[in-house]
């Protein structure tokens, strides 16, 4: 019972990558906002910065998390019947993993808005 549960628990931030990236690529906030949306000084300059930032990240995280998908499966499989404490720590690995390439697909998307925009949000 503990194996599914965590199980099911792994799966949630592929899951949300692939549909809260969906929702920012193809539908982003219609307005600037500090509240909900990738929010970063550089993509809050105006609309035009904010729609970029959206689809490139939102793109990213729906790509990523069906990448993620498989081998957040692949690893749990070997653990079903094992213990508590081994399912356990198997369980903070795949998350850390998972946050790690969650938060580290903000740089790629900055990197992109700096060589997109200047400063002052037009276009290069």
């Amino acid at each position: 019972m503990f194996w599914w549960f965590i199980f099911f628990c792994d799966l949630f931030t592929p899951a949300l990558m692939i549909g809260v990236g969906r929702w920012m690529w193809k539908h982003p906030p219609k307005e600037i906002n500090a509240f909900l949306g990738y929010r970063t000084p550089r993509s809050m300059v105006n609309m035009d910065t904010w729609s970029f930032a959206h689809h490139h990240c939102g793109k990213r995280w729906w790509i990523i998390g069906w990448i993620l998908l498989l081998p957040t499966v692949a690893i749990h499989i070997p653990f079903y019947g094992k213990g508590e404490d081994a399912i356990g720590w198997m369980c903070i690995g795949v998350l850390l993993v998972q946050c790690t390439v969650l938060i580290a697909s903000i740089f790629p998307t900055e990197r992109a808005l700096k060589k997109t925009f200047r400063e002052d949000g037009t276009r290069r």
